[in-house]
């Protein structure tokens, strides 16, 4: 059997205009794990790794070679966010209070929770493809990506594999829901608990795939832990 391994980017700042990029304590949370390998003798046969900034990012701290492959890319959340919300917003006052909530709390210690609550609301109309936009990639095509990707590598040739892939929150919450069988809209309530710079990992072969843990991360800190 082989084994791959899926690591969520470190911690991102994502109340900042440019926000595909690590935090300070992201670039703790994917130093302190290349080193957790390290110190494990752990070596990787494949590494892959979206082409994100924070994803390359976290591989690079993590002392990673790489190939870069966009399907394992995250979803197109600032698209979802700017193209989708204002519709979402015309059509649902709960969702327009909700926006102006999160824009009012933005610079407050109550920033990540009244995001939350507005980002879970435009996210579960996306997923159920209750609002499209032809410039934001469907629910449906970004786990179609992920699932394409995940199927590429199991399919690739040699046994006894150890791969490594540095992604996002929703390429993992969409592999794990696929693995599991799960209905298709589980995935959403995955992402909302994978943690920053934490590792999935799956045994397979070509015939096979089967989770082995979900969301470790027993290499970091109990301070470092953060789902956003």
């Amino acid at each position: 059997m082989s084994r791959l391994v899926l690591i969520r980017h470190g911690q991102a700042r994502a109340f900042e205009e440019h926000s595909d990029r690590l935090s300070a304590r992201g670039l703790e949370q994917a130093q302190r794990l290349g080193q957790w390998f390290g110190e494990r003798g752990t070596r990787f046969d494949e590494v892959y790794c979206g082409t994100l900034e924070r994803q390359r990012r976290t591989a690079e701290l993590m002392g990673l070679e790489f190939s870069e492959d966009a399907r394992w890319n995250e979803y197109d959340a600032g698209g979802v966010m700017t193209k989708l919300g204002p519709l979402l917003a015309e059509r649902d006052a709960g969702f327009a209070m909700a926006v102006e909530l999160s824009r009012r709390h933005r610079q407050t210690t109550e920033a990540n929770r009244y995001f939350q609550r507005m980002f879970e609301q435009l996210i579960g109309q996306w997923a159920a493809g209750e609002l499209n936009h032809p410039e934001v990639e469907s629910w449906a095509a970004f786990q179609q990506r992920v699932r394409d990707a995940l199927h590429a590598l199991i399919a690739a040739e040699g046994e006894g594999r150890n791969v490594l892939v540095v992604t996002s929150g929703g390429p993992i919450a969409t592999v794990v829901q696929t693995v599991v069988q799960a209905p298709p809209r589980m995935a959403i309530e995955l992402n909302w608990r994978v943690k920053n710079c934490s590792a999935t990992e799956f045994l397979f072969s070509k015939e096979r795939i089967t989770l082995d843990s979900f969301n470790g991360v027993s290499h970091l800190p109990a301070e470092w832990v953060t789902y956003r």
